[in-house]
């Protein structure tokens, strides 16, 4: 019996100081986790602008103290570990100035500029041509978001051009563009590397064979427009006339939407108003006739108050 009572106190004081140890782990933990939080940590970050292919250098690089709650992930803490020796990176997204470098950025270490490592799962980089105007003039720049236009020849019996919107919302990943010829002059790209899935990829391959493409900035997440039309040669004209498909103003859609219910509205109008005219016409003469005794060749002439008719003709 006494012998039972022993191990049940051993038992609880036992429990007791664990639950103490845990108590004072925790504590302590919690102590030293706002210690850190508390401090600050070097983190390097662009000490000059880096753009896509751009080797990251000693030189490019500098460390800034960052609190310790606030160091993004991927960020580095030395130059070891950014540059080990001997080994090189490479920017793969525009990194701005004092901007952290995160290894999302750059390239792995001993790798140079790739597409391939900007991609995620299950997308792929596709390259089309684009010219000086279809390129937006210079102004799509990597990481913008653009509809890819097709203009071509449908094939049928009208042997004019149309317009499809090919593909809407796609990531540009790089463009053919540096800022300057070696003549100082302004360079425009030549092609554009797209971030697609494997069937739009498809889809550009084929559409440079039969046409020509055009990119078409968009803002920044702006949702897909669900209905998208065709352009064709008879639509190139001012939308109040319901130039497409689209919904033609009130006074064009009174009579139908489109150039044809325009046209058809303004004979209807010319139609009512030249009825409206012989009518009156007919009346008037009508009452002439009654004014005159049913003789239409006697006309009445009023001199003040006094009624004379003159006939007229034979």
């Amino acid at each position: 019996m006494f012998k039972r009572q022993s191990l049940m106190v051993l038992g609880v004081a036992v429990a007791l100081g664990l639950f103490a140890v845990f108590l004072a782990n925790s504590f302590l933990t919690g102590k030293q986790k706002q210690i850190y939080q508390g401090r600050t940590t070097k983190v390097a970050v662009a000490a000059a602008p880096m753009n896509f292919g751009v080797d990251v250098t000693a030189d490019k690089i500098r460390f800034v103290e960052y609190p310790n709650s606030s160091i993004p992930p991927g960020a580095f803490t030395s130059a070891a570990q950014l540059l080990p020796a001997g080994q090189k990176r490479v920017a793969l997204l525009p990194i701005a100035i004092n901007e952290p470098i995160l290894a999302g950025k750059i390239s792995a270490i001993g790798q140079g500029a790739s597409i391939a490592a900007l991609l995620p799962e299950g997308m792929r980089a596709a390259t089309v041509r684009i010219n000086d105007v279809s390129g937006v003039a210079g102004f799509v720049q990597p990481n913008d978001s653009v509809d890819v236009l097709i203009t071509r020849n449908p094939g049928d019996s009208s042997g004019g051009q149309v317009t499809d919107v090919l593909l809407q919302n796609v990531r540009v990943i790089a463009i053919d563009q540096t800022s300057k010829n070696p003549d100082g002059s302004p360079k425009v790209a030549r092609t554009a590397t797209l971030q697609v899935n494997p069937l739009d990829a498809q889809k550009l391959v084929l559409a440079q064979e039969v046409g020509s493409l055009s990119l078409v900035l968009r803002k920044p997440g702006e949702q897909n427009d669900p209905v998208v039309e065709t352009i064709a040669m008879n639509d190139l004209r001012y939308n109040m006339y319901g130039g497409a498909r689209y919904p033609a103003p009130a006074v064009v859609g009174s009579f139908g939407s489109g150039l044809g219910g325009a046209v058809a509205g303004s004979m209807q109008r010319a139609t009512t108003t030249v009825s409206t005219t012989r009518s009156s016409g007919q009346r008037t003469a009508s009452k002439a006739r009654r004014a005159t005794g049913g003789n239409p060749n006697n006309v009445d002439v009023y001199h003040g108050t006094k009624l004379d008719q003159v006939k007229v003709g034979g």
